[in-house]
């Protein structure tokens, strides 16, 4: 549902795709079916052909069919038998996991994972927070949200080159860079953050700079962005991960150890 109402905010397309262990690699990007009328075969786009895929669950498919997702992410395109056919513009992917179960789930391949700009745990709420969806659900009187669009799809491409627009100081990016190395030198971690961690970090801080209405870039941005842009791509070590440690763990490790430029 949240990730519906995201997509209607911004006047966007929305698909949704539940992973299942039946799934098949094509039930999700499509493929070519024979077409009786014209004499060959067509493409037939699958629901990744929209504006916002939800990949609910998507740990309950096997590695082959979450590996459909890597062309799609990477450069959003989808390539069947020998044809490419671009992607939607802008295209989104939202992903959740099922986090209790271990019996049907497949834990998602390193690469995959790194394709993914953030990750975050939801998490309970707290007791006022979830007064609060009580309240709103009395109010609402009915189990559908209906969120009015306000934006629309030219709106958000404008935004997202405006966000290439804001400023990054040198120091700044240093200091992605010197938090990012930081987590590569953490004896806890078997590997640290990739290179796609740095260019995530950076394009989350200056959407945040943008958001605030700034168009330069804080390290308090950076440091607020650190954790959700980095942590998934963070790999323990099997000793420390037996002892509770967990990426999250190694990018605070990093925010304390790494010095906080002066931007001027």
């Amino acid at each position: 549902m949240l990730a519906k109402s995201f997509a209607s905010a911004l006047g966007l397309q929305f698909q949704r795709v539940q992973f299942t262990a039946d799934l098949l690699p094509h039930d999700i990007t499509g493929s070519d079916v024979l077409d009786a009328t014209k004499g060959g075969f067509v493409f037939r786009p699958g629901p990744i052909f929209t504006n916002v895929l939800l990949a609910d669950e998507i740990n309950r498919a096997p590695p082959k069919v979450q590996s459909a997702l890597l062309e799609a992410m990477q450069e959003y395109q989808v390539t069947s038998e020998r044809s490419t056919y671009p992607l939607p513009k802008p295209f989104v992917v939202l992903a959740t996991e099922n986090p209790i179960e271990l019996e049907g789930t497949y834990p998602l391949p390193e690469a995959q994972v790194d394709r993914f700009l953030m990750r975050l745990r939801i998490g309970y709420p707290t007791p006022e927070e979830e007064s609060t969806i009580l309240a709103r659900r009395r109010a609402r009187k009915q189990e559908t949200v209906d969120v009015p669009a306000v934006l629309s799809a030219e709106s958000f491409l404008a935004l997202q080159r405006t966000v290439e627009e804001i400023e990054l100081e040198a120091s700044v990016a240093g200091y992605v860079v010197a938090l990012v190395r930081a987590t590569r030198e953490d004896p806890r971690a078997e590997v640290g953050s990739s290179p796609r961690g740095s260019l995530g970090l950076q394009r989350l801080a200056r959407a945040r700079a943008l958001l605030a209405g700034r168009d330069f870039v804080l390290p308090d941005d950076v440091k607020a962005l650190a954790e959700p842009a980095l942590a998934h791509r963070i790999i323990v070590k099997p000793e420390p991960w037996i002892r509770g440690v967990r990426g999250e763990q190694v990018v605070r490790t990093a925010i304390e150890r790494t010095p906080v430029p002066k931007v001027g």
